[in-house]
């Protein structure tokens, strides 16, 4: 990574800046939302490389109080603080060099997340829930805003399926290898022998895509109305305010009944239908494709077992990176950053190798 890099992205920065202060841009609402948007990808890195050259600033003083410094007790103390500076300022270009690599287009995009109940019978609807709770906490801890498009329940606390929508900066980009088929081994509640059970659920994510992403003709949608059969009280059951949309040309259906208002359940449907249909147009284009670079973390193909989640062993293991790592209770809590950030260490890796 060379510095001259970081110094055009903070050139770019500042300019984009400026512009965005001029009044002929502000009274421009589509130049200020195409400015402001390149700005904001680029935000992460001017802040890091600030860090970095601050960090970068101290260890140059400390390093020259410390020649100047005699031995002793104030001698050890500088010296320990020059390690830790120096440590601080790999880290921050160790993240510099990750915020550095090509990423997707639709990285900084929101997410809808599609959680399915596999093979295991009620365990697996339970274990659905789960994935549920980790990925609401993970966003949680990120920032961001969930918003439960769909869901269908369980008999016991589990989720036979759920889609819900992640909203915040980046939340596509951080989960998009967690599609695929998530497999858990543990002694479920109801078994009596304690015998190990072995079941699975099926996570999908997809960018949330925006109207200009993609050209849907309005007469292809068919609009069906029906009263909601999930939770949400007397008043979600009276009226007829779940919505399912189909895209006649495709077949592709979505469908909403989570909110007590028929038009939000319609703009929720709309969302994950749009989600969907670019999905499969994305496939399409990569299988007509074959010679596309494939990463080392694999297709994302939902068929594929990407993670097995070990209680007896207290252990989660990604089985397209090897990686293993225990506190499977502190995972499932959503500390979900250190298989995330190998998971992306591993992609930007296979890129930067070539085909």
């Amino acid at each position: 990574m060379t510095l001259s890099r970081l110094d055009s992205a903070q050139k770019r920065y500042d300019e984009l800046s400026r512009l965005m202060a001029q009044p002929e841009i502000a009274m421009d609402p589509d130049t200020l939302q195409k400015i402001a948007k390149e700005r904001s990808s680029l935000e992460d890195i001017v802040t890091a490389y600030s860090q970095y050259q601050k960090t970068s600033e101290e260890v140059t003083e400390l390093e020259a109080l410390l020649a100047d410094t005699p031995e002793g007790d104030m001698r050890g103390f500088v010296r320990e603080e020059v390690t830790t500076l120096r440590q601080r300022r790999e880290d921050i270009l160790h993240q510099l060099e990750q915020l550095l690599q090509p990423s997707d287009a639709n990285d900084g995009k929101d997410a809808i997340v599609e959680i399915r109940a596999g093979t295991g019978g009620e365990e697996a609807s339970l274990f659905a829930a789960d994935l549920f709770r980790m990925y609401s906490r993970y966003a949680q801890n990120k920032g961001w805003q969930i918003e439960i498009v769909d869901a269908n329940e369980s008999g016991i606390r589990g989720l036979k399926e759920i889609t819900f929508q992640v909203k915040g900066k980046g939340a596509f980009g951080r989960l998009k290898h967690e599609r695929g088929v998530h497999r858990v081994q543990r002694v479920p509640v109801t078994e009596s022998s304690g015998r190990l059970h072995t079941s699975a659920a099926t996570v999908v994510v997809l960018p949330e895509v925006e109207d200009i992403d993609l050209d849907i003709h309005p007469d292809d949608i068919k609009m069906d109305f029906f009263h909601s059969s999930g939770a949400g009280g007397q008043n979600v059951n009276k009226v007829t305010t779940a919505v399912r949309l189909t895209h006649v040309p495709t077949g592709v259906v979505a469908m909403c009944q989570d909110e007590r208002s028929q038009l939000k359940n319609r703009m929720k449907a709309m969302a994950v239908l749009r989600a969907r249909l670019f999905d499969a147009r994305q496939r399409q284009q990569s299988e007509e494709i074959e010679a596309q670079r494939r990463s080392q973390v694999g297709t994302g193909d939902r068929s594929e077992k990407v993670r097995t989640y070990n209680f007896p062993q207290d252990r989660v293991t990604d089985h397209r990176i090897n990686l293993t790592l225990h506190n499977i209770n502190g995972i499932l809590d959503g500390d979900l950053d250190r298989v995330i950030d190998k998971l992306l260490s591993t992609q930007h890796q296979s890129q930067a190798a070539g085909p």
